[in-house]
């Protein structure tokens, strides 16, 4: 029996096809490991995950939350301090890396007006009204990362990554299908998510091309197969997806000689 470690820095799509799929507390798609049982029998994955609030926030942490918002004990719910704050993928040595896109897509963050560091306050809705107006009154609005400016973060992100480990790097791009997206023209309509995905993923052939790094065509993998049928909403995928993202991933490690 031979036992990889994946490094897994990312969101749900990671976590959903590498470590286990839940829907209504059933497990749905049980990770990676199913799949390497059918196609690559004596092989199995330990899944190191992290969630992943923006690649600029990854590479502004030192592995250390600021002070202030240890201080104030936040119910941060799936992105502790400790994740948010972490700079492990930059001093880990596992077998693979797999990284993904779609924070960066999706994820507007928060600024300290103090320190000008970046803080995702997730679950913000369940604090209490204090801690509610001290983010207002401390911090303040990010927009969203442009498509150059996260491919100029991944690639920084990349070389650090590089410079210490000579391990194969896997990021995951996004399914451009929205259901319910039937636009035809896009004049005054400004940007939309299936647009922006596809920028992104565009962006994300470069940084191939550039470093290396492999693709997990997610947008392929479900296109081929059906995203009407794959996609719950336009970030999520059903178990079916997720297995075979999975798939394709072991597909590609395969592919590169790890396993």
């Amino acid at each position: 029996m031979r036992r990889i470690t994946i490094f897994a820095k990312g969101n749900v799509d990671l976590h959903d096809s590498l470590h286990s799929f839940r829907l209504n507390n059933v497990v749905v798609w049980n990770g990676i490991n199913a799949a390497l049982r059918t196609l690559k029998p004596g092989v199995t994955a330990r899944i190191r995950h992290e969630t992943f609030t923006r690649s600029d926030a990854l590479l502004a942490s030192d592995g250390q939350a600021p002070e202030a918002l240890a201080a104030r004990n936040l119910q941060l719910g799936a992105y502790p301090l400790a994740s948010q704050f972490s700079d492990a993928v930059f001093q880990a040595d596992p077998d693979a890396f797999v990284l993904s896109i779609q924070a960066d897509v999706t994820t507007g963050l928060m600024r300290s007006k103090r320190d000008a560091y970046l803080f995702y306050p997730s679950d913000s809705a369940t604090w209490s009204d204090d801690d509610r107006a001290w983010l207002r009154s401390e911090f303040s609005y990010t927009e969203l990362l442009r498509p150059d400016e996260s491919a100029n973060y991944f690639l920084t992100m990349i070389e650090r990554i590089q410079r210490v480990s000579d391990a194969p790097i896997l990021i995951y791009n996004l399914s451009a299908y929205s259901p319910g997206d039937d636009l035809h023209c896009y004049q005054f309509v400004g940007e939309v998510i299936s647009s922006r995905i596809k920028r992104f993923n565009n962006h994300l052939i470069d940084i191939s091309e550039q470093t290396g790094v492999s693709i997990v065509d997610v947008d392929r993998v479900v296109a081929g197969h059906g995203a009407e049928a794959l996609k719950s909403d336009v970030m999520h995928l059903s178990g079916r997806g997720y297995e075979l993202v999975s798939r394709e991933v072991v597909r590609i490690l395969d592919d590169i000689g790890l396993i």
